[in-house]
């Protein structure tokens, strides 16, 4: 009993005093069942701690989220990543040989325990050989667990030095790659750098034969400056200049000349109106042409009240003789529009039951490049126009908020902000046309009927912008087989 006990002190201390390869054994000491004796010298299984991963399942997650990102990662990173790998398989093989160390370290723990053990069964009876008997077989079993964690270290310690090896191999090709890469990226930088010369030697040369060019043009150029000079010099400018004069003098007593011819037929014809008749008579005031305003004024001079006079205006095709009533064109003033232009303009007076005719001495002319503008514009799918509604349904509306009117292929919209006011296709029932019933800024308003339950007024910046929104819409209404015009007037459909 004394010789066996002095032998299992010493192991003991031996094992106390051993530097070094016990250490790396507590790091999977919990991978085996841990043992106690308890009350009445009962052996107790103690509970397991948290399992950690194998190493397998460890390098096999690297290894493949490493393969994962290879397609994203450049060819400097992919090596970094790659030497990362290397020193992390390095580390789990050192691991991997400290836990064989530390197996063979409790394999011989294992023996020495059974042995001492064995002899301590031969000296005892009763009830305590009984407990060492169960001591031994429980040591038995310790050693058949160790003996197969020891057949999984060494598999293990196989599959780490293949991936070792794999990892080393692909961080040699990596370097090799990265090698080549700054080899090309070498390459490539001189190939630039020698077309970027060659492209400086071509664009110096192009300069210096630009300067040798101008400066042969600029001697040209002189040349041709003086011979040009030679030229006038001999071909007597002076009686050129006074050509130009005579043509100017004579084109300015014909416009004279035709100005008083109009007035003297315009007095011939009130001369005979006054001897058929004592009817007074009246004259249109302004100009005869698309945008402007005509005004009915008495002959006499004296400032007439209209008011309490009904007045009517016509249109008159200059090969026709039926007049063409304009429905609504009852007032002194009346603001050319589109339909109007070709055609004479007659307003008749009606003073005491007596009728007086005022009318225009030839057809409306159109606006000055006012016909190529619309066309212009009718290549466009829609255009937009800023407004200010006047009336809505004949009721008068505040005229600080702008609309936009869109006048489009197929449609007409009217809309503020987002809100849509009104947006109608082209049809039989919508009427456009000019403003009829005079004001001072009539030739700027346009009437706009969509359809029957509503009707707007609306005003444009400029007498032009009307006109070209009423030609712009009657084009493109005529192109869906529509004649758009005002209320009353007469259309060839």
């Amino acid at each position: 009993m004394t010789k066996a006990a002095t032998l299992y002190g010493a192991k003991t201390q031996t094992e106390t005093i051993r530097p070094g390869p016990l250490r790396p054994a507590n790091i999977i000491r919990n991978k085996f069942p841990t043992y106690k004796n308890g009350s009445n010298g009962i052996v107790i299984k103690l509970a397991d701690g948290p399992e950690i991963p194998p190493l397998k399942e460890i390098v096999a997650k690297e290894t493949a989220d490493l393969l994962d990102r290879r397609q994203r990662l450049s060819v400097r990173e992919l090596a970094m990543k790659f030497e990362k790998g290397l020193n992390t398989a390095t580390l789990l093989s050192n691991e991997v040989k400290w836990r064989q160390v530390a197996l063979l370290e409790r394999d011989i723990l294992l023996k020495n325990l059974k042995s001492v053990l064995e002899s301590l069964r031969g000296r005892v009876t009763g009830k305590t050989k009984d407990e060492i008997e169960e001591s031994i077989s429980m040591v038995e079993i310790l050693a058949v667990q160790l003996s197969k964690r020891e057949a999984e270290l060494l598999q293990q310690k196989e599959e780490v030095t293949k991936l070792a090896k794999s990892l080393k191999q692909a961080s040699e090709d990596a370097k090799r790659i990265v090698e080549e890469e700054r080899a090309n990226a070498h390459t490539e930088i001189e190939s630039a750098k020698n077309a970027v010369q060659r492209v400086q030697q071509a664009v110096q040369e192009h300069e210096k034969m630009s300067q040798s060019t101008g400066k042969q043009d600029m001697d040209e150029l002189k040349k041709e400056v003086k011979v040009a000079r030679r030229i006038k010099m001999l071909h007597q400018p002076s009686k050129a200049m006074d050509l130009e004069n005579e043509i100017r003098i004579l084109r300015k007593t014909f416009a004279e000349k035709s100005t008083d011819c109009v007035n003297l037929l315009k007095e011939l014809e009130l001369h005979k109106r006054l001897k058929d008749n004592s009817t007074p008579s009246f004259d249109l005031e302004g100009l005869q042409c698309l945008g402007s305003v005509l005004r009915i004024v008495a002959l006499s001079g004296t400032h007439m009240d209209f008011s309490n006079i009904s007045i009517q205006w016509f249109r008159i095709h200059p090969k026709e003789s039926n007049k063409e009533i304009i429905s609504g064109a009852t007032r002194p003033v009346y603001a050319l529009e589109p339909h109007d232009v070709g055609r004479y303009l007659q307003a008749e007076i009606d003073v005491g039951g007596e009728i007086a005719v005022a009318k225009t001495a030839g057809p409306v002319d159109p606006d000055a490049g006012l016909v190529d503008y619309v066309e212009t514009l009718v290549r466009k799918p829609e255009t937009e126009f800023n407004v200010v509604v006047l009336q809505l349904n004949g009721i008068e509306q505040p005229k600080e908020s702008v609309h936009v009117l869109n006048v489009g292929r197929l449609r007409m919209r009217l809309t503020k902000g987002k809100s849509v006011v009104a947006k109608e296709f082209y049809s039989s029932s919508m009427q456009l046309c000019g403003v009829r019933g005079g004001g001072e800024a009539a030739s700027q308003a346009m009437f706009w009927q969509p359809r029957n339950d509503l009707s707007l007024v609306l005003a444009f910046e400029t007498a032009r912008e009307r006109n070209t929104a009423i030609m712009l819409a009657r084009r493109f209404a005529i192109d869906c087989n529509i004649i758009l015009a005002g209320p009353g007037d007469k259309t060839p459909w």
